[in-house]
Protein backbone atom coordinates (compact mmCIF):
# COMPACT_ATOMS: atom_id res chain seq x y z
CA UNK A 1 0.00 0.00 0.00
CA UNK A 2 1.42 3.37 -1.05
CA UNK A 3 2.18 5.86 1.68
CA UNK A 4 0.33 9.13 1.79
CA UNK A 5 2.14 12.41 1.26
CA UNK A 6 1.99 13.19 5.01
CA UNK A 7 3.53 9.81 5.87
CA UNK A 8 6.36 10.27 3.36
CA UNK A 9 7.00 13.78 4.71
CA UNK A 10 7.12 12.43 8.27
CA UNK A 11 9.69 9.77 7.29
CA UNK A 12 11.76 12.36 5.45
CA UNK A 13 11.82 14.52 8.57
CA UNK A 14 12.86 11.54 10.67
CA UNK A 15 15.71 10.78 8.26
CA UNK A 16 16.87 14.41 8.44
CA UNK A 17 16.91 14.20 12.24
CA UNK A 18 18.75 10.87 12.25
CA UNK A 19 22.35 12.25 11.98
CA UNK A 20 21.72 14.68 14.83
CA UNK A 21 20.18 11.88 16.91
CA UNK A 22 23.19 9.64 16.28
CA UNK A 23 25.58 12.41 17.35
CA UNK A 24 23.45 13.11 20.43
CA UNK A 25 23.56 9.46 21.46
CA UNK A 26 27.29 9.07 20.71
CA UNK A 27 28.60 12.26 22.30
CA UNK A 28 26.02 13.09 25.00
CA UNK A 29 23.89 10.17 26.15
CA UNK A 30 26.53 7.42 26.08
CA UNK A 31 29.22 9.54 27.88
CA UNK A 32 26.62 10.69 30.43
CA UNK A 33 25.50 7.11 31.04
CA UNK A 34 29.11 5.96 31.38
CA UNK A 35 29.82 8.75 33.89
CA UNK A 36 26.76 7.78 35.95
CA UNK A 37 27.88 4.14 36.01
CA UNK A 38 31.47 5.03 36.94
CA UNK A 39 30.18 7.26 39.75
CA UNK A 40 28.66 4.16 41.34
CA UNK A 41 31.98 2.26 41.31
CA UNK A 42 35.42 2.66 42.86
CA UNK A 43 37.08 2.82 39.42
CA UNK A 44 40.63 4.19 39.63
CA UNK A 45 43.73 4.61 37.47
CA UNK A 46 46.07 2.79 39.84
CA UNK A 47 46.00 0.39 42.75
CA UNK A 48 43.70 -2.56 43.37
CA UNK A 49 40.61 -0.66 42.16
CA UNK A 50 42.21 -0.23 38.74
CA UNK A 51 42.60 -4.02 38.37
CA UNK A 52 39.30 -5.00 39.93
CA UNK A 53 36.78 -2.13 40.13
CA UNK A 54 33.58 -2.92 42.02
CA UNK A 55 30.16 -1.43 42.57
CA UNK A 56 30.01 0.80 45.68
CA UNK A 57 26.57 2.35 45.29
CA UNK A 58 26.17 5.89 46.62
CA UNK A 59 29.47 5.86 48.56
CA UNK A 60 31.10 8.38 46.22
CA UNK A 61 28.16 10.75 46.60
CA UNK A 62 28.20 10.47 50.39
CA UNK A 63 31.90 11.29 50.38
CA UNK A 64 31.33 14.10 47.88
CA UNK A 65 28.78 15.99 49.94
CA UNK A 66 30.98 15.80 53.02
CA UNK A 67 34.09 16.98 51.19
CA UNK A 68 35.04 20.59 51.91
CA UNK A 69 37.03 20.78 48.69
CA UNK A 70 33.88 20.11 46.64
CA UNK A 71 31.89 22.83 48.37
CA UNK A 72 34.78 25.24 47.93
CA UNK A 73 34.98 24.48 44.19
CA UNK A 74 31.21 24.85 43.87
CA UNK A 75 31.31 28.27 45.57
CA UNK A 76 34.25 29.42 43.44
CA UNK A 77 32.44 28.22 40.30
CA UNK A 78 29.25 30.15 41.11
CA UNK A 79 31.20 33.33 41.88
CA UNK A 80 33.16 32.88 38.66
CA UNK A 81 30.04 32.29 36.55
CA UNK A 82 28.08 35.19 38.05
CA UNK A 83 31.02 37.60 37.93
CA UNK A 84 32.27 36.85 34.42
CA UNK A 85 29.25 35.57 32.50
CA UNK A 86 26.10 36.98 34.08
CA UNK A 87 27.55 40.38 35.00
CA UNK A 88 30.79 41.10 33.15
CA UNK A 89 30.23 39.66 29.69
CA UNK A 90 26.54 40.51 29.55
CA UNK A 91 26.86 44.13 30.65
CA UNK A 92 29.87 44.90 28.45
CA UNK A 93 28.47 42.90 25.52
CA UNK A 94 25.16 44.76 25.70
CA UNK A 95 26.98 48.09 25.93
CA UNK A 96 29.08 47.20 22.87
CA UNK A 97 26.00 46.09 20.92
CA UNK A 98 24.13 49.30 21.70
CA UNK A 99 27.19 51.37 20.76
CA UNK A 100 27.60 49.52 17.45
CA UNK A 101 23.90 50.03 16.72
CA UNK A 102 24.55 53.77 16.43
CA UNK A 103 26.78 55.86 14.15
CA UNK A 104 30.25 55.36 15.59
CA UNK A 105 33.67 56.53 14.50
CA UNK A 106 36.16 53.70 13.87
CA UNK A 107 33.32 51.19 14.07
CA UNK A 108 35.28 48.40 12.37
CA UNK A 109 38.28 48.85 14.66
CA UNK A 110 36.03 48.78 17.72
CA UNK A 111 34.31 45.61 16.53
CA UNK A 112 37.61 43.89 15.66
CA UNK A 113 39.03 44.70 19.11
CA UNK A 114 36.07 42.97 20.74
CA UNK A 115 35.98 39.97 18.41
CA UNK A 116 39.72 39.25 18.46
CA UNK A 117 39.90 37.76 22.00
CA UNK A 118 37.28 35.18 21.10
CA UNK A 119 39.49 33.98 18.22
CA UNK A 120 42.46 33.33 20.54
CA UNK A 121 42.71 29.73 21.85
CA UNK A 122 42.21 29.30 25.59
CA UNK A 123 45.78 28.24 26.32
CA UNK A 124 47.27 31.08 24.25
CA UNK A 125 44.99 33.59 25.99
CA UNK A 126 46.09 32.17 29.34
CA UNK A 127 49.79 32.67 28.59
CA UNK A 128 49.13 36.19 27.29
CA UNK A 129 47.47 37.14 30.55
CA UNK A 130 50.17 35.45 32.63
CA UNK A 131 52.68 37.86 31.11
CA UNK A 132 50.38 40.74 32.06
CA UNK A 133 49.57 39.63 35.61
CA UNK A 134 52.61 37.72 36.85
CA UNK A 135 56.13 38.97 37.47
CA UNK A 136 55.56 41.57 40.18
CA UNK A 137 56.90 44.97 39.14
CA UNK A 138 57.71 43.63 35.67
CA UNK A 139 54.12 42.65 34.90
CA UNK A 140 52.23 44.81 32.42
CA UNK A 141 49.40 45.55 34.85
CA UNK A 142 51.78 46.66 37.60
CA UNK A 143 53.57 49.01 35.21
CA UNK A 144 50.28 50.51 34.06
CA UNK A 145 49.04 51.07 37.61
CA UNK A 146 52.37 52.26 39.04
CA UNK A 147 51.79 55.95 38.06
CA UNK A 148 48.49 55.79 39.99
CA UNK A 149 50.33 54.80 43.17
CA UNK A 150 49.21 51.17 43.16
CA UNK A 151 52.06 48.99 44.49
CA UNK A 152 53.35 46.22 42.22
CA UNK A 153 52.27 42.71 43.17
CA UNK A 154 51.71 39.19 41.91
CA UNK A 155 48.13 39.64 40.76
CA UNK A 156 47.46 35.93 40.35
CA UNK A 157 48.47 35.49 43.99
CA UNK A 158 46.89 38.54 45.62
CA UNK A 159 43.56 38.59 43.73
CA UNK A 160 43.35 35.28 41.80
CA UNK A 161 39.56 34.92 41.58
CA UNK A 162 39.09 38.51 40.45
CA UNK A 163 41.77 38.10 37.81
CA UNK A 164 40.25 34.98 36.24
CA UNK A 165 36.87 36.73 36.19
CA UNK A 166 38.46 39.66 34.34
CA UNK A 167 40.21 37.36 31.86
CA UNK A 168 37.10 35.33 31.10
CA UNK A 169 35.04 38.51 30.76
CA UNK A 170 37.57 39.86 28.26
CA UNK A 171 37.42 36.66 26.25
CA UNK A 172 33.63 36.31 26.20
CA UNK A 173 32.39 39.83 25.43
CA UNK A 174 32.27 39.04 21.69
CA UNK A 175 29.71 36.26 22.12
CA UNK A 176 27.41 38.48 24.17
CA UNK A 177 27.85 41.36 21.71
CA UNK A 178 26.96 39.20 18.69
CA UNK A 179 23.79 37.88 20.31
CA UNK A 180 22.70 41.29 21.59
CA UNK A 181 23.38 42.85 18.17
CA UNK A 182 21.15 40.27 16.49
CA UNK A 183 18.44 40.97 19.07
CA UNK A 184 18.66 44.72 18.53
CA UNK A 185 18.46 44.26 14.75
CA UNK A 186 15.16 42.38 15.20
CA UNK A 187 13.48 45.32 17.00
CA UNK A 188 11.37 47.32 14.49
CA UNK A 189 12.54 50.89 13.94
CA UNK A 190 8.89 52.01 14.00
CA UNK A 191 8.74 51.25 17.71
CA UNK A 192 11.59 53.66 18.45
CA UNK A 193 10.14 56.30 16.14
CA UNK A 194 6.75 56.12 17.87
CA UNK A 195 8.41 56.41 21.28
CA UNK A 196 10.37 59.50 20.23
CA UNK A 197 7.21 61.11 18.85
CA UNK A 198 5.57 60.52 22.24
CA UNK A 199 8.46 62.38 23.91
CA UNK A 200 10.35 59.42 25.38
CA UNK A 201 13.95 60.10 26.37
CA UNK A 202 16.87 57.86 25.37
CA UNK A 203 16.97 56.37 28.88
CA UNK A 204 13.23 55.63 28.85
CA UNK A 205 13.51 54.02 25.41
CA UNK A 206 16.34 51.79 26.61
CA UNK A 207 14.68 50.62 29.84
CA UNK A 208 11.07 50.39 28.65
CA UNK A 209 11.45 49.33 25.02
CA UNK A 210 14.90 47.94 24.22
CA UNK A 211 15.41 45.71 27.26
CA UNK A 212 11.88 44.21 27.28
CA UNK A 213 12.08 43.43 23.56
CA UNK A 214 15.56 41.95 24.06
CA UNK A 215 14.27 39.56 26.69
CA UNK A 216 14.26 36.43 24.46
CA UNK A 217 17.82 37.17 23.34
CA UNK A 218 18.97 37.83 26.90
CA UNK A 219 17.39 34.54 27.97
CA UNK A 220 19.19 32.64 25.24
CA UNK A 221 22.51 34.26 26.11
CA UNK A 222 22.14 33.58 29.84
CA UNK A 223 21.29 29.93 29.24
CA UNK A 224 24.12 29.23 26.80
CA UNK A 225 26.71 31.38 28.56
CA UNK A 226 25.99 30.06 32.06
CA UNK A 227 26.24 26.41 31.04
CA UNK A 228 29.30 27.13 28.89
CA UNK A 229 31.10 28.99 31.68
CA UNK A 230 30.52 26.07 34.06
CA UNK A 231 32.46 23.90 31.61
CA UNK A 232 35.53 26.15 31.28
CA UNK A 233 38.78 24.37 32.04
CA UNK A 234 41.77 25.23 29.82
CA UNK A 235 41.86 28.97 30.47
CA UNK A 236 41.82 28.68 34.27
CA UNK A 237 44.16 25.70 34.32
CA UNK A 238 46.70 27.63 32.27
CA UNK A 239 46.45 30.70 34.49
CA UNK A 240 46.41 29.27 38.02
CA UNK A 241 45.84 25.47 37.93
CA UNK A 242 43.21 26.09 40.59
CA UNK A 243 45.52 27.82 43.05
CA UNK A 244 46.61 29.40 45.21
CA UNK A 245 45.13 27.19 47.91
CA UNK A 246 42.05 26.31 45.88
CA UNK A 247 41.07 29.98 45.42
CA UNK A 248 40.41 29.41 41.69
CA UNK A 249 39.63 25.70 41.72
CA UNK A 250 36.44 25.77 39.68
CA UNK A 251 34.47 22.57 39.35
CA UNK A 252 36.15 21.51 36.10
CA UNK A 253 39.60 21.67 37.67
CA UNK A 254 38.33 19.88 40.78
CA UNK A 255 37.03 17.03 38.59
CA UNK A 256 40.38 16.88 36.76
CA UNK A 257 42.36 16.82 40.00
CA UNK A 258 40.24 14.05 41.50
CA UNK A 259 40.19 11.95 38.32
CA UNK A 260 43.68 12.36 36.88
CA UNK A 261 45.82 13.68 39.74
CA UNK A 262 44.36 11.60 42.57
CA UNK A 263 43.49 8.83 40.03
CA UNK A 264 39.97 8.36 41.45
CA UNK A 265 37.79 8.07 38.36
CA UNK A 266 34.72 6.94 40.29
CA UNK A 267 34.78 9.91 42.63
CA UNK A 268 35.56 12.33 39.80
CA UNK A 269 32.62 10.93 37.82
CA UNK A 270 30.34 11.53 40.79
CA UNK A 271 31.36 15.21 40.79
CA UNK A 272 30.71 15.38 37.03
CA UNK A 273 27.24 13.86 37.45
CA UNK A 274 26.35 16.39 40.15
CA UNK A 275 27.59 19.18 37.88
CA UNK A 276 25.46 17.82 35.03
CA UNK A 277 22.41 17.85 37.31
CA UNK A 278 23.12 21.45 38.38
CA UNK A 279 23.46 22.57 34.75
CA UNK A 280 20.19 20.86 33.81
CA UNK A 281 18.46 22.44 36.81
CA UNK A 282 19.71 25.91 35.87
CA UNK A 283 18.43 25.44 32.32
CA UNK A 284 15.01 24.37 33.60
CA UNK A 285 14.89 27.36 35.97
CA UNK A 286 15.69 29.78 33.13
CA UNK A 287 12.84 28.36 31.05
CA UNK A 288 10.31 28.39 33.88
CA UNK A 289 11.17 31.69 35.58
CA UNK A 290 11.70 33.85 32.51
CA UNK A 291 8.73 32.37 30.65
CA UNK A 292 10.37 33.03 27.29
CA UNK A 293 10.00 31.02 24.12
CA UNK A 294 13.15 30.66 22.04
Amino acid sequence: MAMTYEARLAWQNRLLLLPGLVLLIAFVLIPAGTAIWLSLTNEALNGAAALNPRFVGARNYVRLFTDGGFWNSLFVTFVFVIGSSVIGQFVLGLFAAVALNRPLAFRQVFMAAILLPNAVPEVVAGFIWISMLAGGEHSTLSQVLAPLGVPSQQWLQSAPLLMIIVVNTWRGIAFAMILMTSGLAAIPADVYEAARMDGATARQIFWRITLPLLRPTIFLYMLVSTVGTFAIFGLIYTLTRGGPGGATEIIGIYIYNQSFTAYQLGFGSAVAVVMLAISALLGALYVRILKVEV
